[in-house]
């Protein structure tokens, strides 16, 4: 292929992925060329906003750094370019159910889980930055977004997650990050290789360390403010931030913190992660430091495949993810009380009412559940489990027995966001702000209620451009003006507020104040307090 037909087919992927606001203009103009550290990059606008995407901040992970903390890139000459996304992570998704229905497909083209692991790459340490006037020294609030997807799958390039319309509406600079998963970030080899691999089991997380890092040392040419720096991520990506909370290495990197759909209240074990580790060093055939250099990325994936027991997807089994190792990670996140480091840090913390519908709606049984199968679901899942079908019933009575299983399934979002929220406001000098996502998406003639990830084309901003998830009427681009509006207001004042919503006061253990999001939002106190309240199962 040529550099012209390169660059038509970079220009070609950017307009697929770009929202329709950025595609109204006719071509796109270049950016200005920025200098970071290690050299200068140039991408195109998308919409009037600087797009810069597939920026290396670390070297490749390969060779003598597969399985090493990241290193800062090398040095390159002329201008790098920054116009196509760079390669997300080896993934490992694994879908819930049949994955063969049309809304699947459609929501598929904002969280493209499927056709990532197509292009999926171990060298993977790049991230996006969206400016609304890169390089004219202004400084701007900086929102950098880590992925969800566990600690599995998942990049910074979603759809969903495209910065354009945030960074124009606010003023911010947003920043979205790929980096190391499953085994390649979170394999824990110091058991088995020694001292030289003691960070193996968190590289993971210290690529999003390196990745502040670089946001420091380099967004200011982008118009950002590196004292200004808000960290978000939903799902997984509200774990990492959870644990970057703790990590003395993160100390600094940033001022405030956003944790949607994923508490990190507590970290793996280092004999548990070095267990499941041995377990697919044996699966891979790797018995020496010379057969781990070379083993092919994917035979490692098929590795973990054969490793991991059915059901661990559904976090009954071995699950990657970082680990308490009383180093990088010192203890549990927010047990047995929230980190020191992070007294300060004001934190935006909350769920959606429905997260599970998203991964039981491909399950057989969705839709067919009689009250006699629910008993005998929910019995079998715990007294947990009964105890929160009846108080979802007394809350909501035209749930169908299907709805009460799948909103029984996820009260561990909602309990664990009122634990880390309350071990936070107990030790904090800063506010925590909580909310509860109500609102219910039209899609699919509203089967899935408020499922997982609904938050984030809101957030965003990107209603328009996620319909396949929101539904096109009025009433999402109203829950996308309140939400991107909080959000945004708490990047640059640590206090979440928007015109369209009551005075969002602070959460304390003695008045829980719960924002609940709706196209008539209220501040509630302790609306799931029997579900907070339930005997722990974790």
């Amino acid at each position: 292929m040529t550099r012209n037909a390169m660059m038509l087919a970079s220009i070609a992927g950017l307009a697929l992925s770009a929202p329709a606001a950025a595609q109204d203009a006719g071509p796109p103009a270049a950016t200005p060329v920025v200098k970071t550290e290690a050299g200068s990059v140039q991408g195109l606008k998308q919409g009037g906003i600087d797009a810069f995407l597939g920026v290396r901040y670390a070297a490749p992970p390969l060779g003598d750094l597969r399985f090493q903390p990241p290193e800062k890139p090398e040095a390159w000459e002329g201008i790098a370019d920054a116009t196509g996304y760079g390669a997300p992570c080896m993934q490992l998704y694994s879908a819930s159910g049949p994955n063969e229905s049309e809304m699947t497909r459609r929501i598929q083209a904002i969280f493209p889980t499927s056709t990532e692991a197509k292009m999926d790459n171990e060298d993977c340490l790049f991230l996006n930055v969206w400016a609304p006037a890169a390089g004219h020294g202004k400084k701007r609030p900086v929102m950098v977004w880590f992925h969800g997807g566990g600690y599995a799958y998942g990049s910074g390039n979603w759809p969903a997650y495209n910065g354009r319309n945030l960074a124009e509406k606010g003023d911010v600079v947003v920043v979205t990050v790929n980096h190391r998963l499953n085994a390649f970030g979170y394999l824990n080899l110091a058991e088995k290789f020694g001292e030289d691999f003691a960070a193996s089991g968190n590289v993971g997380n210290l690529d999003l360390v390196r990745s502040l890092e670089w946001v420091r040392d380099n967004i200011a040419g982008f118009g950002g403010d590196p004292d200004n720096v808000t960290i978000m991520g939903e799902s997984g990506g509200g774990s990492k931030v959870s644990h970057l909370m703790a990590m003395p290495a993160a100390d600094g990197l940033f001022d405030k913190a956003v944790i949607q759909s994923g508490p990190g209240v507590f970290s793996g074990k280092p004999a548990e992660a070095a267990d499941y580790a041995a377990k697919i060093l044996d699966a891979a055939g790797v018995e020496t430091l010379e057969d781990l250099r070379y083993v092919r990325s994917d035979e490692i994936v098929e590795a973990v495949r054969k490793a991991t027991p059915a059901g661990s997807a559904m976090g009954r089994g071995p699950q990657f993810g970082p680990i308490a190792d009383g180093t990088i990670i010192p203890r549990d996140p927010f047990l047995p009380a929230a980190p020191e480091l992070a007294r300060d840090i004001p934190v935006l913390i909350g769920y959606n009412k429905d997260e599970m519908t998203l991964f039981v709606a491909a399950q057989p049984w969705f839709g067919r559940l009689t009250e006699g199968t629910l008993t005998a679901m929910t019995g079998a899942m715990g007294e947990q489990a009964v105890a929160a079908v009846a108080a979802y019933r007394k809350r909501y009575p035209d749930y169908s027995p299907t709805h009460l299983a799948a909103i029984a399934m996820g009260t561990r979002f909602a309990r664990g966001t009122y634990l880390l929220a309350d071990q936070q406001a107990k030790t904090a000098s800063a506010p925590v702000y909580v909310y509860r996502l109500t609102w219910e998406t039209p899609i699919g003639g509203g089967m899935l209620r408020t499922p997982h990830t609904l938050d984030i084309p809101l957030m965003f901003d990107n209603a328009k451009e996620s319909a396949a998830l929101v539904g096109t009427g009025e009433d999402a681009q109203t829950m996308a003006d309140m939400m991107s509006d909080a959000w945004i207001a708490f990047a640059k004042t640590g206090t979440p507020s928007s015109a369209l919503l009551p005075e969002w006061k602070a959460y304390t253990p003695s008045a829980r104040n719960v924002m609940e999001l709706n196209v008539e939002p209220q501040l509630v106190d302790d609306p799931e307090k029997d579900i907070r309240e339930l005997p722990s199962e974790l």
